[in-house]
């Protein structure tokens, strides 16, 4: 089942990946599972894509890992648990989950690794 998701505005500052904490979130997946980095070519370990509609302090949409769907996919619609937000960088990330995913710390940083090892990060959670 899909979620139902939350109208965002066209622009956003950095420090607003954070609104989106808790919220249904809908991805599109530019990056799925398995696919490579068309720059550097390094391996997608889980679905990766972002939110329409949004601008993150980069420029882009605002980037999403979605995490617990063990299949390549071409859209998701689930709950923004975390975010990582980017010390060295300014490309904050949303981490979005199936409905009832609970994900502690140390696993979103094990599953995001692949690409978050080349920046330094804190996982930000609502509360």
């Amino acid at each position: 089942m899909q979620e139902e998701c939350d109208p965002w505005p066209t622009t956003m500052t950095p420090s607003d990946a954070i609104d989106f904490l808790g919220r249904a979130v809908r991805v599109t997946i530019d990056r799925p599972l398995g696919s490579h980095h068309p720059r550097y070519g390094f391996r997608y370990l889980v679905n990766y894509g972002y939110v329409p509609g949004t601008v993150s302090a980069d420029g882009e949409e605002l980037d999403a890992y979605v995490l617990a769907v063990g299949t390549p996919i071409e859209s998701f619609s689930g709950i923004c648990v975390a975010a990582i937000e980017r010390l060295d960088d300014q490309d904050d990330k949303l981490v979005v989950v199936p409905r009832g995913t609970e994900l502690d710390d140390e696993l979103i940083r094990r599953l995001t690794h692949f690409q978050e090892r080349f920046f330094e990060s804190r996982i930000v959670r609502a509360g």
